[in-house]
């Protein structure tokens, strides 16, 4: 994301290089002035560039995926005209060489007064029939296998086209919930990701972080309890539930909850006297042993 802000602030730079040259030579100091500029920049500038950069990329995987597909099936069908050319080829040598065996032993035998040629014909005409029937069957066989392979392939590109499909949309609900303002319009955001994906816990724990600012932590805890249901150690939803058991007097549960973030992700420890949310516990002496430790420290 940095690398993208100076990419964008090194493209203003060109410019305003470009509109010096049109008009005068530009002055050592200004261009020291734009690049101190660049140096100090911290945010980025243009944040749907990442949106696009990441849209085109899936876009990208989608063709690549599809034209995979198409190159296997492809493959597979000009491997099953050879099988099939090879076998056709294997069949009627065979055949071939069966008659002319039958033209060598009838001449004898008729020679020897064995038999009739007739009878010698027909035996053997049956015996070729069923060494093609053999041949016939068996490739049969081999040739339900590879559509068997082929439509399984089909299927599993199929899926991976909708995950892609699905993870892609639900990239774009969060990329507009960061973006979101009003509280009302975020829950609504969160309840399309949730509907796309019901077993996200973070769109669940970051509902209710939204629902815990708008004076609902009845609520806040329902959608935590959820998250947990589905993750039994997700560090995020046993915060929520601290700070939604705060908002509703249950100072031990809040502290209990507590608790539980700090055993599975220290990051949260910093956030602990900052938080609003968590002010009424400041004062309490389980909350001044969560902290005690790393005050001294």
């Amino acid at each position: 994301m940095r690398s993208l802000t100076r990419l964008a602030a090194f493209l203003l730079l060109c410019a305003s290089v470009s509109v010096f040259g049109q008009q005068d030579e530009p002055d050592s100091e200004a261009r020291q002035r734009v690049a101190e500029d660049i140096d100090k920049l911290e945010e980025p500038m243009y944040s749907p560039f990442i949106e696009r950069y990441m849209l085109d990329e899936l876009k990208q995987l989608r063709i690549d995926l599809s034209n995979q597909r198409a190159d296997l099936i492809q493959q597979v069908v000009d491997r099953e005209l050879n099988s099939v050319d090879r076998g056709v080829t294997y069949a009627t040598n065979t055949v071939t060489y069966f008659f002319y065996l039958i033209a060598a032993v009838s001449s004898l035998l008729v020679l020897l007064g064995w038999n009739s040629l007739r009878d010698i014909k027909e035996k053997m005409s049956n015996l070729a029939d069923e060494e093609v029937s053999k041949l016939v069957n068996a490739y049969e066989v081999r040739l339900r296998g590879i559509e068997k392979q082929i439509t399984q392939k089909s299927l599993h590109i199929d899926a991976n086209r909708e995950e892609i499909e699905r993870t892609q949309e639900i990239h774009s609900l969060w990329l507009r919930a960061n973006q979101e303002q009003a509280s009302a319009n975020k829950i609504a955001i969160y309840d399309q990701i949730l509907a796309i994906k019901p077993e996200d816990c973070e769109a669940l724990t970051y509902k209710a972080d939204v629902v815990l600012e708008l004076g609902e932590p009845q609520w806040a805890v329902n959608l935590c309890q959820q998250a947990l249901a589905i993750d039994s150690d997700n560090a995020h939803a046993f915060y929520q539930l601290a700070c939604a058991h705060t908002s509703l007097g249950h100072y031990e549960e809040g502290i209990h909850f507590l608790a539980e973030a700090l055993n599975r992700a220290e990051s949260y420890r910093e956030s602990l006297m900052q938080d609003p949310a968590l002010f009424p516990l400041h004062d309490l002496p389980g909350f001044q042993e969560l902290v005690g430790p790393r005050e001294e420290e």
